[in-house]
């Protein structure tokens, strides 16, 4: 999926990111909600990131169809650290990567990949609110109506979100999602397992 324009995802944000000054870098980094979310050993030999969007039917794809595979033969033997970063498309994916940050961090994966495989019901479901809908699946993860009504509002978590989608954009140049980096190799587009496999083991691991 292609990145929609910065203004359609900056629509209502409290400042332009490219702006984005020093002290509300470090304020970003030092939440503890922006912490990296990842799986796998911290020694492994490798290091993969995923850039995703939680409305991308590419990287739902990938994650219904692929990362199990990933998971069982690459994180959980150790080759790899999987680690995820937000990179959302528009102001749907945003907030669903607002709320799954502000979940507990041992259950933020088990939530992003609930919410791929239900991105029917509530990111694309035009008969219902996107907001509405993620108040739901929230709850089912234990989140109360109060701290959710409170974490979508919340400008500060929104910005840190954007910060981080700014930095990995100007960093490793992402334009697309999903957007894999392995070691220091970027690979952009959906990949089924042998492709990601053999990514892995070009890099060494």
């Amino acid at each position: 999926m292609s990145l929609s324009r910065r203004d359609l995802m900056l629509a209502g944000a409290a400042a332009p990111l490219m702006g984005l000054s020093l002290r509300a870098a470090r304020a970003a980094d030092a939440d503890p909600r922006m912490a990296e979310r990842s799986l796998g050993k911290p020694d492994a030999k490798l290091v993969v990131q995923e850039w995703f969007s939680l409305t991308c039917t590419h990287c739902a794809r990938f994650s219904q169809l692929v990362f199990p595979e990933v998971k069982a033969k690459l994180i959980d033997t150790g080759r790899i650290r999987y680690v995820f970063h937000d990179f959302p498309l528009d102001q749907v994916a945003l907030t669903a990567a607002m709320v799954a940050r502000a979940l507990p961090p041992a259950r933020y994966e088990s939530f992003v990949q609930s919410l791929f495989a239900s991105q029917d019901r509530w990111a694309f479901n035009q008969a219902a609110d996107p907001t509405v809908e993620l108040g739901k699946m929230a709850a089912l993860a234990g989140m109360s109506h109060d701290d959710f009504t409170r974490t979508v509002a919340d400008q500060s978590l929104r910005q840190a979100i954007l910060a981080e989608q700014d930095a990995g954009q100007k960093r490793y140049k992402i334009d697309s999602t999903p957007s894999f980096i392995f070691g220091s190799t970027l690979v952009s587009g959906e990949l089924e397992y042998d492709s990601f496999a053999q990514k892995v083991a070009a890099a060494g691991a």
